[in-house]
């Protein structure tokens, strides 16, 4: 009883991050098994376990949010790097080409995470709701960020893994829990720059249409002028938000896309490096060779060896 008599009502016990980190830790490696990557039956949920630190690896992470809920992982966008583990989730905004490795991994602690597609009409529902308060716009944050994983966050993902061992309860409970975890997303500081991309008018709405384009017809050529058009704003303009967004230039973006598409017709459909070359786009054979030896380190042909040998850890989304 409180000093007036009446019986006073405790608030509900809270979860510490400690023992959800834990908890997520065990789902994650009870579903996943011995696999290293598991597309789950939720839409746009998948997970991810890796036993050993690995090399620098080229890939395209898609407009996705990862929470680690063991081990860390590094991806360099551009010049800029990024971090992520138990502390930090990484989300990434639009598709961007990175360079990523496994940094602490382990058989006995193997990195374990979640892998999230955001997807965009369901953000902007989100932020047309008054009742959902969301922090200032960006300034010069690329599309892809870190941020604190809270208890909140790690609840959510959580349940949204529950759902694998109740495949019935996924159709009706999944869009709500990604609902809350995208909530969660941009009800903090590091959910401005997506808030600005799903919003239509933002300079980094518009951006993001010239970078969709190039996304879509990477083997054509690129004018910026063309560029320009399509975003609606001056060429100028369009280099300084393409460049916040990426880290690089329309061209250097254009260049990536393409280098790690070829890699992929190679690997996946046996082409040789002469075929694939004009099929990504480029009009010489000796440009291509150079540009991929000096991208993944050795010429393609040997590249492509090494990675049907296991030499070279194949790209991944996560």
């Amino acid at each position: 009883m409180n000093v007036n008599g009446r019986h006073s009502i405790a608030p509900p016990a809270t979860r510490s991050i400690q023992d959800l980190r834990a908890e997520l830790t065990k789902k994650i490696a009870w579903f996943i098994g011995a696999s290293e990557r598991k597309i789950t039956e939720v839409p746009g949920l998948l997970l991810v376990r890796r036993t050993a630190p690995t090399a620098p690896c080229s890939g395209t992470y898609t407009s996705s949010v990862i929470v680690v809920a063991q081990g860390s992982k590094r991806v360099d966008l551009g010049p800029t790097s990024f971090t992520y583990d138990q502390s930090r989730f990484l989300l990434t905004s639009i598709d961007l080409p990175i360079v990523s490795q496994v940094v602490e991994a382990s058989e006995a602690k193997p990195l374990l995470a979640v892998a999230l597609k955001l997807e965009m009409p369901v953000i902007r529902e989100l932020i047309s709701r008054e009742e959902v308060h969301l922090p200032e716009r960006a300034s010069d944050m690329p599309a892809m960020v870190t941020g604190e994983v809270t208890a909140e966050l790690l609840s959510a993902c959580c349940r949204l893994v529950d759902l694998l061992a109740r495949p019935k309860d996924i159709p009706f409970l999944s869009g709500l829990i990604q609902r809350e975890i995208i909530y969660r997303i941009l009800s903090g500081p590091e959910g401005a720059r997506l808030r600005a991309i799903a919003t239509a008018g933002d300079q980094s709405h518009r951006t993001a249409r010239a970078i969709s384009w190039i996304r879509d017809n990477y083997a054509k050529p690129v004018r910026v002028d063309d560029l320009a058009q399509i975003a609606g704003m001056g060429v100028s303009t369009l280099h300084h938000h393409f460049h916040v967004l990426t880290r690089m230039s329309p061209l250097q973006y254009q260049k990536q896309l393409r280098l790690q598409a070829a890699r992929g017709r190679m690997l996946v459909d046996g082409l040789d490096a002469s075929t694939v070359a004009f099929e990504v786009g480029y009009e010489s054979v000796s440009q291509f060779n150079r540009e991929y030896s000096r991208f993944f380190g050795q010429p393609p042909m040997r590249d492509i060896k090494a990675l049907r040998e296991g030499k070279v850890i194949e790209m991944s989304a996560a």
